[in-house]
C-alpha cells in the first residue's frame, strides 16, 4: 500500500473516562489501562512504529510508571489535560488550571518539556476557541482538538483539514493539527475505524496518502481491551464502546504493517495552511 507517513496518535484513557460523568466516582473502577496501553505500544514496537500518546493527567497521576514506560519506548508523551471534561463545559480559569495542571505533571514525570495538547472529545469547536489562548499561555505548542466535520458532540464543519497557525488574541501563535475525517462525518480512529470494514477504512487512508494528505490516525487503549466491561449509559455509548472492540487488536496490528506511521509532531516541520485568527472573541483566563 501507500507508504506516505500518516500520523499515530493514541488518547490514554481508561473506558470509563467517557461513561462516568463523575469524577469523583471514578476510583471506584478497575483501571485496565495500563494493560491495554501496553498492548498498543508492543504493537507500535513489532511495526517499528513511534507515536504520540496523549496522555490524560488523572491516569499518569496513578500510573507514573506507565508514562516512563511510553517515553522510554521512544514515543513522544502529550497531553489530554487532567480530566476528561468538554472544553465548553468548563469556564476559562477552570480549563487553564486543568491543562496546567496536566503539563507540569507530565513534565515532572517524564523529565521533558510536554508541548501537544488534545481535547478531550475533540471539544474545541466554534464556541471554545478561546482555548487557544489558555492553551498557548499555558506553553503548548500545539493542540491536535478540532474534527473538522460534523458529529452530534463536537466538530467544526468547513475547518481545513491541513495543520494550521492559529494566531492568539495575545500576539502568539498556537498549531492546530486536526483529525483526519472522510467525507466530513467519519473520523480517522475511534469507533470509525472499529465499525467499518478494514479494506474501506484502509482505502480511505490510502486515497489520501496518493495525495500527499498525511492522516492523523486516532485510538484509544480500551478499545483494544475485549474484557473491559460493558457500558452503561445510552443506547449511542453502549454501541460505540461495544462495536468491533474484540477483533480491534488484529486489525490495528494490520493497519500498522500496512502503512508508515511517525509521531503527529512531525507536522510542526512540514508547512501549514495560512494562519488565521478565530472568529470568535477568545476569553482571557
Amino acid at each position: 500500500m501507500e507508504r506516505c507517513p500518516h500520523y499515530f496518535t493514541v488518547d490514554v484513557e481508561d473506558h470509563f473516562h467517557s461513561e462516568e460523568p463523575d469524577v469523583a466516582g471514578w476510583d471506584r473502577h478497575e483501571l485496565r489501562v495500563e494493560h491495554s496501553t501496553r498492548v498498543v505500544s508492543e504493537a507500535c514496537a513489532e511495526a517499528g512504529v513511534r507515536a504520540t500518546f496523549f496522555v490524560l493527567g488523572w491516569v499518569a497521576e496513578r500510573r507514573p510508571a506507565l508514562v516512563r514506560e511510553i517515553a522510554a519506548a521512544g514515543h513522544v508523551v502529550a497531553s489530554h489535560g487532567y480530566e476528561h471534561r468538554f472544553i465548553y463545559h468548563q469556564s476559562p480559569a477552570e480549563f487553564r488550571d486543568d491543562v496546567r495542571r496536566a503539563k507540569d505533571l507530565l513534565e515532572s514525570i517524564t523529565g521533558t518539556p510536554v508541548t501537544g495538547y488534545r481535547a478531550p472529545y475533540f471539544s474545541i469547536i466554534s464556541r471554545s476557541l478561546w482555548a487557544y489562548d489558555v492553551l498557548h499561555a499555558a506553553g503548548y505548542r500545539y493542540s491536535s482538538s478540532v474534527f473538522p466535520g460534523s458529529n452530534p458532540r463536537y466538530g467544526i464543519p468547513g475547518h481545513t483539514q491541513r495543520p494550521v497557525t492559529v494566531r492568539t488574541t495575545s500576539g502568539g501563535t498556537i498549531r492546530e493539527i486536526p483529525i483526519t475525517t472522510f467525507g466530513s462525518r467519519i473520523g480517522c480512529g475511534g469507533v470509525y475505524f472499529r465499525a467499518l470494514p478494514y479494506p474501506l477504512f484502509a482505502s480511505l487512508m490510502n486515497g489520501n496518502g496518493r495525495r500527499g494528505i498525511h492522516s492523523v490516525f486516532y485510538i484509544h487503549p480500551w478499545e483494544l481491551d475485549a474484557g473491559k466491561p460493558p457500558a452503561h449509559g445510552s443506547l449511542g455509548l453502549r454501541l460505540r464502546h461495544a462495536v468491533g472492540v474484540r477483533g480491534a487488536q488484529a486489525r490495528l496490528r494490520r493497519l500498522l504493517r500496512d502503512f508508515a506511521f511517525e509521531p503527529v509532531e512531525a507536522a510542526l516541520e512540514r508547512p501549514a495552511a495560512p494562519a488565521i485568527t478565530p472568529t470568535q472573541e477568545p476569553v482571557h483566563a
